[in-house]
């Protein structure tokens, strides 16, 4: 290993971050981005997938640089799942817990609903000439977002599977159209639910606050707080705690990693990296509050190492887009994606409207923009229905999406495990079963739990 391949590492890193900064500049300038809600790090990625080598080659990047693009979201999506254990709070509440469970077992049936009729354009369309796991993006993209298609490519790259970069790039795609369309059709939703009543507090949609629109809050003293310090830097600076415990765990995951593979153990040695930082995590947590020391985590401090992550992951993964491959499979792609909205929103709508008790419209938009996009999404729509936040959905979407979250990580090496020893029929079945159980799951625990209400 020499100092050219660190010095080209930060070369591409800067490059990247240079467009993000571009892309937060064009945000807060353009109504286009403003309107569709896009992220600075997908507008700036596709305006250097457009002006690098790969289409208009107006910016000549070396072919190393490109390579560390395609490689980067692979490699963070490790800390960036490592983490969703840490710091996290389970409420003992059991009033919560009645509103909670429900909608997190609706987050996670819609996940599956999606994984399975994402896999069905192989059926519909024979023809084509499908990698093994096409299809599957519709959920990655959709319910896991920009992030989850570096994880996707890490999974695929870790098996060996030669077609990781252009199935990594179609849920790249899968998830801008989910990401864009969620939003468009959320607000259109909700112009609908507020002129038939379904709202429970928004009686004519409002402005959007300016802040949310350019990306930045101006005035100094209403800027939301980064986290808590929760140790002092005359010791460590808190950040680099936080990230010391992920990166850790990510040192520990791959060490175990590499241990389970060179004694070839059945079953575990076929486990990506993410899942075992995942468990270890856990434990760490666990560890954490047994001792009493989990004051020494803030949540908010962690999402933020684990936000930043995500922020390059994406922009390097649509930099590196490999639009020749993805333009191939164009038409299957429009396919699920039209498939996708109509089945999440049809499902989501039904099972919160007769479900979910109190409030059940703010429960289903927020989960709905979960379900196209992200969690923030997912707040944003909800904002613009409960802009006060005034209500306890915001407090159970977050709640259920954790429980979602985990699940959904859960499931993927199962269904990638069937989908290469089983086949696309079971590997499709399989998550139909589970979707369609995680339905009578979310339906039974309705009437057990929310009977009085």
């Amino acid at each position: 290993m020499t100092s050219k391949i660190f010095m080209d590492l930060l070369n591409s890193l800067g490059l990247l971050g240079l467009f993000l900064i571009l892309g937060t500049f064009l945000r807060a300038k353009i109504k286009f981005f403003q309107t569709t809600f896009i992220p600075a790090s997908v507008i700036g990625g596709f305006l250097l997938l457009i002006l690098g080598p790969i289409c208009l080659n107006v910016i000549k990047i070396p072919e190393e640089w490109l390579k560390i693009f395609s490689l980067i979201p692979g490699v963070l999506i490790v800390p960036i799942v490592a983490s969703v254990p840490l710091g996290l709070k389970s409420s003992s509440e059991k009033k919560s817990m009645k509103n909670i469970l429900p909608l997190a077992f609706i987050g996670i049936a819609i996940a599956m609903l999606q994984f399975g009729f994402g896999f069905s354009a192989q059926y519909i369309f024979p023809n084509y000439d499908f990698y093994k796991t096409f299809g599957w993006e519709l959920g990655i993209g959709f319910v896991g977002g920009h992030g989850t298609a570096g994880l996707l490519g890490n999974m695929l790259q870790s098996a060996n599977l030669d077609f990781w970069e252009i199935a990594q790039g179609v849920a790249t795609t899968t998830a801008t159209f989910g990401l864009v369309g969620g939003i468009l059709i959320g607000m259109l939703l909700i112009n609908i639910a507020s002129r038939k009543n379904f709202t429970a507090i928004l009686k004519k949609p409002g402005d959007i606050p300016e802040s949310f629109k350019i990306g930045f809050v101006k005035d100094i003293e209403n800027q939301p707080k980064l986290g808590r310090e929760t140790t002092l830097t005359s010791s460590v600076d808190t950040l680099a705690f936080h990230a010391a415990i992920i990166f850790g765990v990510c040192l520990i995951s791959s060490q175990l990693q590499n241990l389970i593979k060179e004694y070839k153990i059945p079953i575990l040695d076929k486990i990506s990296i993410w899942a075992y930082a995942m468990i270890i995590m856990f434990i760490v947590w666990k560890l954490f509050n047994k001792f009493k020391i989990d004051f020494l985590i803030d949540s908010n401090t962690k999402s933020r190492i684990s936000g930043s992550l995500t922020e390059f992951a994406v922009t390097a993964a649509i930099a590196s887009l490999p639009i020749k491959a993805v333009f191939s499979y164009l038409v299957p792609i429009l396919f699920i994606v039209v498939v996708g909205f109509i089945v999440t929103t049809l499902f989501l709508f039904y099972m919160c409207k007769f479900f979910i008790k109190d409030y059940w419209f703010e429960h289903m938009i927020a989960t709905f923009g979960m379900a196209t996009g992200v969690f923030l999404t997912g707040i944003l729509l909800l904002r613009i229905c409960d802009p006060d936040f005034k209500s306890p959905v915001l407090a159970n979407y977050s709640l259920s999406y954790t429980i979602t979250s985990v699940v959904y990580f859960v499931f993927l090496n199962v269904i990638l495990t069937l989908l290469l020893t089983k086949g696309l029929f079971f590997g499709m079945s399989f998550t139909f079963i589970v979707g369609i159980l995680f339905t009578i799951a979310a339906i039974i625990s309705s009437k057990i739990l929310l009977k009085d209400k």
